[in-house]
């Protein structure tokens, strides 16, 4: 089975939650299952895999001003600030070092639940320990 994960990370680019769905669920789907777990922030970046009109409108009840390039097929475009848009390598950098983590890398494990924990240890070791 093949998966995605799904995270929310503070500005430093530190992991604070996950979320694990199916691959071939869209993206912005399994993030609107984090939607209630997100902390009280100002902005909130994503990619283009969660552009959605709805996703966008959903933390505004927060007060969260959301940061999301539209697809490239999108018949409207949707303005977006492009230099905050930039920082989202710092998720990158994230599951990058996440992957540094064999048995993260190459998903030995087959359970999602096992797969997840695994995740959790390893980000727990290298981001807050």
């Amino acid at each position: 089975m093949n998966t995605k994960l799904h995270a929310i990370c503070d500005s430093q680019g530190r992991p604070l939650s996950f979320f694990v769905i199916a691959e071939q669920v869209i993206d912005y789907i399994g993030a609107a299952a984090m939607l209630s777990s997100l902390p009280k922030v100002d902005w909130l970046l994503g990619d283009r895999g969660y552009d959605a009109n709805w996703f966008r409108d959903a933390p505004k009840d927060k007060g969260i001003r959301a940061c999301i390039p539209g697809q490239r097929q999108r018949k409207t475009p949707v303005k977006y600030d492009k230099r905050r848009s930039r920082r989202r390598n710092r998720v990158e950098i994230m599951f990058g070092r996440l992957k540094d983590w064999r048995r993260v890398a190459t998903r030995y494990d087959r359970c999602p639940k096992v797969f997840l924990s695994a995740i959790m240890l390893a980000a727990m070791v290298i981001y807050w320990l």
